[in-house]
């Protein structure tokens, strides 16, 4: 019954984006010496808005990456996207002494963020962004800062359904400060 059931989720997932991460070697002292272990933090995502990330233990590498890729599986979110290639807004994230800032950016940008945070912005299937991790550069809470800040994240839709008005409105508004930004910038640009 439950291999029917995982056959079944299988075929209606769509291929899957695998990225390891990190992989990290531990030892656990007992009577007889010392026992070696692998630890592994992979990302999967559908390229399409799905992202996860997880974590697994084993004696050896190849089953440490089968049970964090199944791990990331267990624990994907959906993150909205704007026109299918970058966020919404910029957010802020932090998991410990992790901190991150992702920003959306024009087309043609490309992913501007190295480490951990590419892999998740390729795996979740952003293409124009800019990311910076700022404090830790362990993978764990770099990983951990980015969801955060993902899990932060709302659409237009979401927050006009919030506020109870139209989309259009919402847009029309980010428009605005959009351009209200660049005439004061320019006119700084003219003070100098």
């Amino acid at each position: 019954m439950a291999r029917a059931a995982e056959q079944q989720r299988d075929r209606e997932e769509p291929e899957l984006v695998e990225r390891l991460v990190s992989i990290n070697r531990v030892a656990k002292t007992v009577k007889g010496g010392r026992r070696m272990a692998f630890a592994a933090l992979m990302v999967v995502g559908d390229g399409r808005g799905r992202v996860g990330f997880g974590t697994g233990k084993a004696r050896e590498v190849p089953e440490a990456i089968r049970k964090a890729t199944d791990d990331a599986k267990r624990n994907m979110i959906r993150v909205p996207l704007r026109e299918a290639r970058t966020l919404h807004h910029d957010v802020k994230g932090h998991h410990g002494a992790g901190r991150v800032i992702l920003r959306s950016a024009p087309q043609g940008t490309g992913i501007i963020a190295g480490g951990p945070l590419r892999a998740v912005f390729e795996a979740l299937g952003i293409q124009d962004i800019v990311g910076k991790a700022i404090g830790s550069n362990n993978p764990h809470s770099m990983i951990n800062a980015t969801f955060a800040a993902l899990k932060e994240v709302q659409s237009p839709r979401q927050v006009a359904a919030r506020r109870g008005i139209k989309v259009s409105e919402i847009v029309a508004n980010r428009e605005a400060a959009r351009s209200q930004a660049e005439i004061v910038a320019s006119q700084e640009e003219d003070e100098e």
